[in-house]
């Protein structure tokens, strides 16, 4: 090991203690009035990914979730303390889907580079990509648990992150290590708080590794609305899959989700519905070729919202995929209309101070 990269890994080792040590335990706020839905928010500085810069070599707005939850405070739609802060994953909870032997894949470095489509990551000590990277990922998928929680009391819930879902049983690809939806689903399952549930995903890549997942079990529809011909290649066959054509816009868009999504929920009765909601069918995303708006985004996400609403159905909102630089601006519009139109769950009335953000967010963003 180079001194260079020796004395990086110091750096990244203890500031990753520095942030763990911040996260708080899991709070859950306190029951909105009877009969009315509202809005809980989960977030954590500790979703923050850290290898010293190296990350910005990824084409993943990692600050993505940082400048959401900043902006919604800017916007005074919630208070730093309205933000349910989640546990870490347990190794225990991963097994309830994921296979002992991929967990230990992930200390080798080379290993959880080629997950992760970064080369980079290869140069890194194992130790240092578990605090820097993976372990973000455990935060934001204790997210995924925490926010499947907070729908079953409040109506809705939206992490900050999650949606990691080309994650399998037995390995990592496209970015994602943790399968943090069928975790959440077993978990709540396993507490029998649900017995059924519904994920509709509307990534533009299809969701093969939930799929694989919950691959013959009938407690589980999966349901994708993707872009044909781009990665994954080949497809999985989930419960009900949608096909778009490279160049189709909001109108055939929202049409085609608004026709079949009465026939999903029908069919597969949920308890919960998990809204994978990818911000990569915008118009431009470096890693698609869908034409939609940031308007259409904003309508697509609001037609599931609103349908489970009215149904009486848990949803949870995760922020899955979106590549473009536009992407956090997308999903912050998104999220704002949710909050508009539901009353977020307010935990404690306290003001964001300048300072009290700065703590928050953690690092401060350029």
């Amino acid at each position: 090991m180079t001194a260079t990269v020796r004395m990086l890994a110091g750096f990244l080792l203890a500031a990753a203690a520095s942030a763990a040590s911040a996260a708080t335990a899991q709070e859950q706020p306190p029951a909105p009035e009877q009969g009315k839905t509202a809005v809980a928010l989960v977030y954590s500085k500790a979703y923050q990914i850290n290898l010293g810069g190296l990350e910005r070599m990824h084409p993943f707005d990692i600050h993505k979730y940082s400048k959401i939850a900043q902006q919604l405070v800017k916007d005074g739609l919630a208070t730093e303390s309205d933000f349910l802060v989640p546990k870490e994953l347990t190794r225990e909870e991963i097994l309830t889907v994921q296979s002992a032997r991929f967990l230990d894949s992930l200390k080798d470095s080379a290993t959880v580079a080629q997950y992760l489509e970064a080369p980079i990551a290869k140069r890194l000590p194992a130790v240092v990509i578990d605090r820097g990277m993976l372990r973000p990922f455990r935060y934001a998928s204790g997210g995924t648990v925490a926010a499947a929680r907070a729908a079953l009391k409040h109506g809705v819930a939206i992490n900050l992150g999650g949606g990691y879902h080309h994650a399998k049983p037995d390995r990592g690809e496209g970015f994602c290590i943790y399968a943090d939806m069928p975790i959440a689903i077993r978990i709540l399952q396993r507490e029998r708080l649900i017995r059924r549930a519904l994920v509709v995903d509307l990534d533009v890549h299809q969701g093969n590794g939930t799929i694989v997942c919950c691959h013959g079990d009938e407690s589980v529809f999966t349901f994708s609305m993707h872009e044909a011909g781009i990665y994954p290649i080949p497809k999985e066959k989930g419960d009900r899959d949608i096909e778009l054509a490279a160049g189709t816009g909001d109108e055939a868009y929202l049409r085609t989700l608004r026709d079949a999504l009465p026939e999903v929920i029908r069919q597969s009765r949920p308890d919960i519905v998990l809204l994978q909601a990818g911000c990569d069918p915008l118009a431009g995303d470096p890693l698609a070729n869908l034409a939609m708006t940031k308007e259409g985004i904003v309508a697509r996400d609001a037609l599931v919202i609103d349908a489970c609403v009215a149904r009486k159905i848990p949803v949870v909102m995760l922020l899955g995929g979106g590549y473009s630089r536009e992407a956090w601006e997308v999903q912050h519009a998104s999220i704002r209309r949710t909050l508009e139109k539901y009353a977020v769950v307010r935990r404690q009335e306290q003001p964001a101070t300048k300072p009290g953000l700065k703590k928050f967010l953690g690092k401060k963003q350029k």
